[in-house]
């Protein structure tokens, strides 16, 4: 039985319709003090529940509202709960950078399995190290092949082309694109004197008279794209390109990319799209047939 929380229906729809159902019947309201009320409108006793839930903005009431819908599916005698979380939010806080901060990232995970979810279904973590905060399995599916299908029917692939890493952290991930395209490779090292600003350092790699393609698993400001896209403009890319997984699109970052040397901005629809501005030409390519595979999968215990 698929149920979906208020951060992303239009999503869970697309997912329930790749799978051949209908969304339950699950009723939720939030009171005039902020509180959340949950109750299933139909009996749940016995069956494999996936609730779809993404931890856009308002983060905290996104994740209080699938934590009851958790609370609510275990009380009532639910036999297996995944939570589906496209986006696993607090991802970025998972370690302590300086004194006196907390791991967020490891609070949410005991959340979860305190609330009573058997098992997360998640897409492209800000860190794979993520899952090890979980005492429950954990499927940790990537969208890397969805960018690598986009860009191949544009041809935008082989030696004319090279993928670009915005910084250290996404080297693994960004090697694993260039060989879907068969492409070249390259970093762009970057500071971040703030929380939210990142400067670009210095590109490492060949990237002149090439098309350049820069993968980011989210994108909040738009800072690191458009401080990237300078720089393989400056170091002589033909052109420049991104894709991200989550499109948060926070204040300023649709002016921020527009005004950037970016070409295209290809993302997924992890995040509900229609809340904020976004970046004039931005291509969204859906996730929902990825996760309803590793749905039906689930459900099957066959493998993801």
């Amino acid at each position: 039985m698929l149920f979906a929380g208020r951060s992303n229906p239009t999503l869970a729809a697309a997912i329930a319709a790749r799978l051949g159902i209908e969304l339950g019947d699950v009723r939720l309201e939030t009171f005039s003090n902020g509180e959340v009320y949950c109750r299933y409108g139909e009996s749940i006793r016995g069956a494999d529940v996936f609730i779809v839930q993404s931890g856009s903005p308002p983060v905290n009431d996104h994740v209080v509202e699938l934590l009851v819908m958790i609370n609510a599916a275990r009380l009532a005698s639910a036999h297996r709960i995944t939570a589906v979380m496209p986006l696993f939010p607090y991802a970025r806080q998972d370690k302590k950078s300086a004194a006196r901060e907390p791991i967020s990232a490891r609070l949410l995970a005991d959340m979860l399995q305190a609330a009573g979810a058997d098992r997360l279904l998640t897409v492209d973590l800000h860190a794979g190290q993520i899952v090890g905060f979980f005492g429950v399995p954990v499927d940790h599916v990537t969208a890397l092949p969805l960018f690598a299908r986009y860009y191949r029917r544009r041809r935008l692939r082989g030696d004319a082309v090279v993928v670009v890493s915005p910084d250290l952290g996404r080297v693994k991930a960004a090697r694993r694109f260039a060989r879907m395209l068969d492409a070249g490779f390259a970093i762009v090292t970057k500071e971040r004197p703030t929380h939210e600003l990142a400067v670009a350092a210095e590109v490492i790699g060949d990237v002149r008279g090439k098309h350049a393609v820069v993968g980011d698993d989210m994108i909040v400001s738009g800072g690191t794209l458009a401080a990237a896209a300078a720089a393989l403009v400056q170091t002589g890319a033909r052109d420049v390109r991104a894709f991200a997984t989550h499109a948060l699109f926070t204040a300023g970052a649709a002016e921020t990319l527009g005004e950037s040397a970016l070409a295209e901005i290809v993302v997924t629809d992890t995040v509900a799209l229609s809340g904020s501005p976004i970046p004039a030409g931005t291509r969204i390519v859906s996730v929902a047939g990825l996760l309803a595979d590793t749905i039906q999968a689930v459900f099957q215990n066959s493998s993801v």
